[in-house]
């Protein structure tokens, strides 16, 4: 079993910066990957960034050059970066573990709003 606790979250002004984090724990090493998901209000949950064990790292285009995804496997914790906010960034964001192709395992999901 594992356990995901996303934090972080909060509300910060359009040109502004967080980082969120996603604490780890249970038996992650044999995850394939991890991965911040987010859902807008009305809208599709979608996958905003990953890195696999291999630091093999994938964003979605409206994240590359704003948000860095990086992993301490001394801590069991992924981070999400996040600078040059956007209103449109709006979200609950949600850590993923990715086991067998699937991402099996969810955190409870940590509020971002960026107001303009």
């Amino acid at each position: 079993q594992v356990q995901l606790v996303e934090s972080g979250g909060g509300l910060v002004q359009a040109g502004g910066s967080l980082r969120l984090s996603c604490a780890a724990s249970g038996s992650i090493f044999s995850a394939d990957a991890m991965g911040w998901f987010r859902q807008a209000p009305g809208k599709q949950r979608e996958l905003v960034a990953s890195i696999s064990y291999g630091s093999v790292r994938n964003y979605a285009d409206s994240a590359k050059g704003r948000f860095t995804v990086s992993i301490d496997n001394a801590k069991n914790t992924v981070y999400l970066q996040m600078n040059s906010l956007k209103p449109e960034d709006t979200a609950v964001y949600y850590c993923a573990a990715k086991i067998a192709r699937t991402w099996r395992y969810w955190g409870q999901g940590t509020q971002v709003t960026v107001s303009s």
